[in-house]
């Protein structure tokens, strides 16, 4: 008789509640696909008593989720716990220790700890599977590593947090400001009661971190990545973008450059004819650039219960038919050192809001400033001034009118270095100006 794969779990929370429901579910099924069952044997949870839907006593008990690392009886460990450190951290470390595989839906640890934990991995014959660690249900950990294995990736690119879209298409249809749809969102559970991880883009950053060295073989640097978030968004930057042909979106960048990888996260403007602009509310949606493929999207639902227990199982399907590979898609030790290049030298296309004061000699100034650094401009637009375009208990000038330039491409450095010389001119602008880039996308 074929023996079962017996799974520890470690987190009993909507994540690790909807893998057990799911290999109930689809018990016969996964048999037939794995040649073997998959049954949960032993599970830890911070709760014994709250009811999950399903009869915990079945399940051997462990107060302490090393134990079920360590609990002899199990094949694989699956880890839901969260958390880059403490109890997460040791569980895993310990099943590390033991040769046997682990699953893990948790990004937070990897983009801490991802390359020593794979390097142990491979020295003791253990495994290390998070697909469900990367945008929930979209399979895109398999494809960087199996599915594309042929190609040199340029660019790894995608919204890879669903509360942030969310936030971001509510802006654009109902014209609201950040902190009401924030608001919203924290009602309807898309957002935590301390939402700062979302939507300052450090999520974001964590999955990134995963997916540039899926993308390049290089080693996990999640504190490397360039990060902004979509706080500093008004309706006013969302109109301007619609009416120039734009939408914003909260992206994760990695691209290849003649100086190295560039990792960055911060809100851009993508062109409406682009495949990704379309993806809207709590979906995520990944792209990747391949010289054979082209650019291959991927779009999905990327958080909730039954979609990341979906890529849970996935994982627990390789390891029940006998499929072990490298974390990172290649053996750890030839993962290389993380070579980042300058965000500075970033070159694209911008788009600057300022509020300038109807004065003459207003915008000769802030042209005369912008070609001193060698930036062209592709288009102007003036506006009148909206209510909404007020900073939040600002007192903005009565004459100031908002003023829009979109630059043809230029590096980073140079932007910033106008910024900073045009927003000298008290005389000529109130407040801060606004940047945000503009990605080029099939």
């Amino acid at each position: 008789m074929v023996q079962p794969l017996k799974v520890g779990l470690a987190g009993l929370g909507t994540v690790g509640s909807a893998v057990v429901r799911l290999i109930d579910r689809h018990a016969d099924e996964l048999t037939d696909r794995c040649g073997r069952p998959i049954v949960v044997s032993a599970v830890s949870a911070r709760s014994r008593g709250r009811d999950r839907g399903f009869d915990l006593s079945r399940f051997r008990w462990h107060d302490d989720p090393v134990a079920v690392a360590n609990d002899p009886e199990i094949d694989v460990l699956v880890e839901v716990m969260g958390g880059e450190g403490g109890a997460a951290e040791a569980a895993v470390a310990a099943a590390i220790e033991r040769g046997i595989p682990v699953v893990t839906a948790n990004k937070a640890l990897l983009a801490r700890h991802g390359t020593r934990f794979a390097r142990r991995a491979d020295e003791t014959g253990s495994s290390i599977g998070f697909e469900a660690a990367v945008a929930g249900g979209i399979p895109i950990v398999r494809t960087l590593r199996e599915a594309i294995a042929g190609n040199a990736v340029s660019r790894v690119y995608g919204i890879l947090n669903g509360t942030c879209n969310y936030i971001l298409t509510r802006m654009e249809r109902e014209g609201l400001d950040f902190a009401a749809c924030l608001a919203e969102a924290q009602r309807l559970g898309y957002a935590e009661a301390d939402p700062t991880f979302d939507v300052e883009g450090f999520d974001t950053a964590h999955k990134l971190a995963l997916l540039t060295s899926l993308a390049f073989g290089t080693e996990v640097d999640a504190a490397a990545i360039h990060v902004e978030g979509i706080s500093a968004i008004t309706p006013a930057d969302i109109e301007a973008a619609d009416e120039l042909g734009y939408r914003i979106k909260l992206l994760g960048v990695a691209s290849r450059t003649e100086g190295g990888i560039e990792q960055r996260v911060h809100p851009t403007m993508v062109p409406k004819s682009s495949a990704i602009a379309r993806v809207d509310g709590v979906l995520n949606a990944v792209a990747v650039d391949g010289d054979a493929v082209g650019e291959i999207v991927l779009v999905g639902p990327g958080a909730g219960g039954d979609a990341t227990a979906s890529s849970v199982l996935a994982d627990l399907a390789d390891v029940a038919s006998g499929r072990r590979l490298s974390a990172f898609g290649r053996p750890a030790a030839r993962l290389k050192p993380y070579q980042a290049a300058r965000m500075k030298k970033h070159a694209g296309g911008y788009y600057l809001r300022f509020l300038v004061h109807d004065r003459p000699g207003a915008f000769a100034a802030i042209a005369s400033h912008m070609a001193a650094h060698g930036i062209s401009l592709e288009s102007i637009v003036q506006r009148r001034r909206a209510p909404h375009e007020d900073a939040p208990g600002a007192a903005t000038p009565a004459d100031a009118q908002p003023i829009i330039l979109i630059t043809y491409e230029t590096t980073e450095s140079a932007v910033r270095a106008a910024l900073e010389a045009i927003e000298n001119e008290q005389t000529v602008i109130a407040g801060r100006p606004r940047m945000i880039r503009i990605e080029k996308l099939a």
